[in-house]
């Protein structure tokens, strides 16, 4: 056996599922290593519901914009205004939000350090071992350290998942955002509105998926997903900003990133390896949301992870999964329906937008997104919504 550092747990990846992960389990006593790359910024609108800023203790001061509503714009044109009673949807840029997650996690006691994971070995007696090239090493020298578990929260294409998982194919929408200087004469109302996240289901700047201008305060992200390798993302963002009238906007900064909209079906490999975050697929189909998704992800892997740690019995990594999908899961089921369904044609997303003028789909949606929850206080709303699309799906109302 080696004299390899030692430690409980080592999480690959320092975005809000890692970043998370390591912060509890530091705070539980464990000893943590959080290995992060440093300067990657996962492109992302930003948006974080309440159950977000109250379950993670999220300050005021990270939130760059408060959000009152969103508009729907359909494939002809058409905006519905979707205004939020009494609450709002808080704004993050990622590369302060994820840099303060990461302090937090260093300051609850994880032992942090910049650099690439490049390899999983295993020692003499088993334990595994994981290699990484430090920030500012030479090319080619390694650091290593021995890990009782390992926790990959390294990405969609998580490097850690690849060597230690069998391999499985998880969809993907390729994303990809400029982060633009809010215009001067952005306003109220307007083409940029600094309290309204702006939605296009418009197969021109998106076959797909969506297209997204949301308000960062100062700055505004503009952004396309979608699942077809061949679509132009940057020109879609191109064309869209100029049908906006932002084209002549600075552009700070520009991302792009494959993002899953599935969960994987295993997220651990039954010894000491346990994904979390987009590794693990936990990126909700039709919306995209990301973070709060993945927050909670990192609660659950850490909770697992612990307990494994007190028992030894190798079942609880799996419990991470199935706590998540316990909470979550239904929800994931039907937006990826939703998303299979509406957004496969303009003619469709014409119809999907023209749903989202009905008051009672505006309530019920903003409870369950702000919540987490689906409602289910309010039967005979959901009686009415579930006749009023078999409507629109059948053509009996005008879009």
């Amino acid at each position: 056996m080696s004299d390899l550092e030692t430690f409980d747990a080592v999480v690959v990846g320092g975005g809000p599922a890692g970043a998370t992960a390591a912060t509890d389990l530091a705070r539980a006593g464990r000893k943590v290593l959080l290995l992060d790359k440093a300067g990657r910024i996962k492109p992302c609108g930003g948006a974080i519901p309440p159950r977000a800023i109250r379950d993670f203790d999220i300050p005021d001061a990270l939130l760059v914009a408060k959000i009152t509503s969103a508009r729907m714009i359909s494939p002809s044109g058409k905006a519905v205004d979707m205004p939020i009673d009494g609450g709002f949807v808080g704004m993050v840029d990622r590369d302060v939000f994820d840099e303060w997650l990461r302090k937090r996690a260093a300051t609850s006691g994880a032992d942090r350090r910049t650099g690439t994971f490049e390899a999983l070995d295993r020692d003499t007696d088993g334990t595994a071992i994981v290699r990484y090239q430090p920030k500012g090493s030479p090319d080619g020298t390694l650091e290593s350290v021995r890990a009782r578990v390992v926790i990959g929260a390294d990405g969609a294409n998580s490097a850690v998942a690849r060597l230690a998982l069998p391999d499985e194919q998880v969809p993907l929408v390729f994303a990809y955002h400029e982060i633009i200087e809010t215009p001067a004469d952005a306003r109220p109302g307007g083409t940029v509105d600094g309290a309204r996240c702006d939605v296009y289901y418009q197969g021109k700047f998106s076959p797909d998926f969506y297209s997204w201008v949301f308000p960062h305060g100062p700055a505004t992200s503009i952004g396309t997903g979608s699942m077809h390798k061949g679509f132009s993302l940057r020109g879609s963002i191109a064309d869209l900003r100029v049908a906006l009238k932002l084209d002549g906007c600075r552009t700070i900064r520009k991302e792009g990133a494959p993002i899953p909209l599935k969960p994987r079906k295993r997220w651990d490999n039954g010894r000491d390896v346990l994904l979390a975050g987009d590794a693990a697929g936990v990126v909700a189909p039709a919306s995209g949301e990301g973070i709060y998704y993945a927050l909670a992800c990192g609660r659950v892997a850490a909770e697992a992870v612990d307990g494994f740690l007190k028992t030894g019995d190798v079942r609880e990594l799996a419990q991470a999964r199935k706590r998540f999908m316990k909470a979550h899961g239904r929800v994931f089921w039907i937006l990826g329906i939703l998303q299979k369904f509406w957004y496969s044609s303009d003619k469709r997303r014409e119809r999907f937008v023209s749903i989202c003028q009905d008051k009672d789909v505006q309530k019920l949606t903003w409870e369950a997104y702000m919540n987490k929850e689906l409602v289910r206080a309010r039967p005979a709303a959901h009686v009415r919504i579930f006749f009023k699309d078999l409507a629109h799906l059948f053509g009996l109302v005008p879009p």
